[in-house]
């Protein structure tokens, strides 16, 4: 392998934005996976590309038009599922559907612009920004910090929020600020990774740390170390093959998840023994 590669900014940056997105994404997947929730992914993405494809038709930084959609959608995903006493998929089916109409819509009137359109819908991270790096950090920190700080709530809302509002736990916020965290997630690594894959991003590390721990504080560190050494794997491989680099990216983590179900132990054990029990809620 030629190392000199690493001495470019760009691929310096890149490698930047695999760990700062892999982290976030790692992370914000334990939700998904936990919650029975993956068609949030799918949902936020898709409002986070529609908003993206609306700033290149008004010509401001899709980034601030990504994170507006994704801020909306976000907002009304809760409330619609609460007041309209729906699952949280079936909210986030409707919004997905409104989403993907707007991003058709958009794609269909920008005039000359659709390689920028392609771009944001399969990423690269090759092309990350100072500014992208910025925001990933950000989001990253935020996603850690929200994590260490109200650790003990998040646990007991993914459990069960019906009993974690039973005894005195937000449970509604807590669930309102993992939805709106997912959106800024999405949000800031739509350039990098694309609007149509950072869905599997967020799923197959997640996933794959299912596999091998009962233990949540576990399946974060996995996970996290899953996206970002899905990141990196497939940057590398996307650039001596001169192929997608989110594509590459998307491939690697599901090849993780196949390792991990696999190699699982859980295959071997399917039911919860008592000793995975008492891991599980260290």
């Amino acid at each position: 392998m030629d190392l000199s590669i690493f001495s470019y900014l760009f691929m310096q940056n890149a490698i930047l934005a695999g760990l700062l997105g892999g982290i976030s994404c790692g992370i914000i997947g334990v939700f998904v996976v936990l919650m029975h929730m993956p068609f949030i992914g799918v949902a936020m993405s898709h409002a986070a590309f529609a908003g993206a494809l609306m700033g290149l038709w008004l010509g401001f930084d899709p980034v601030i038009g990504a994170s507006i959609f994704c801020l909306a959608a976000s907002v009304v995903v809760g409330p619609l599922a609460d007041r309209g006493q729906l699952s949280p998929e079936t909210s986030l089916g409707v919004i997905f559907s409104l989403m993907l109409g707007i991003a058709f819509l958009f794609i269909g009137i920008i005039p000359n612009t659709r390689s920028a359109a392609l771009d944001l819908l399969w990423g690269s991270i090759l092309t990350t920004s100072g500014e992208d790096i910025v925001l990933l950090a950000i989001v990253a920190f935020l996603v850690v910090a929200i994590v260490l700080l109200f650790e003990k709530e998040i646990r007991a809302t993914l459990f069960n929020r019906n009993v974690a509002l039973a005894v005195g736990i937000p449970a509604t916020l807590v669930l309102y600020c993992i939805i709106l965290l997912t959106g800024a997630t999405i949000t800031v690594t739509l350039r990098s990774i694309g609007g149509l894959l950072i869905f599997s991003l967020i799923l197959n590390p997640a996933a794959a740390a299912y596999q091998l721990t009962y233990s949540l504080k576990r399946m974060y560190l996995l996970s996290a170390t899953f996206g970002v050494l899905s990141c990196w794997i497939g940057l590398i491989i996307s650039y001596y093959l001169n192929i997608p680099s989110g594509a590459t990216i998307v491939i690697t983590s599901s090849l993780v998840f196949m390792l991990a179900a696999i190699f699982s132990p859980k295959r071997k054990t399917p039911e919860l023994t008592q000793s995975s029990i008492q891991e599980a809620k260290q």
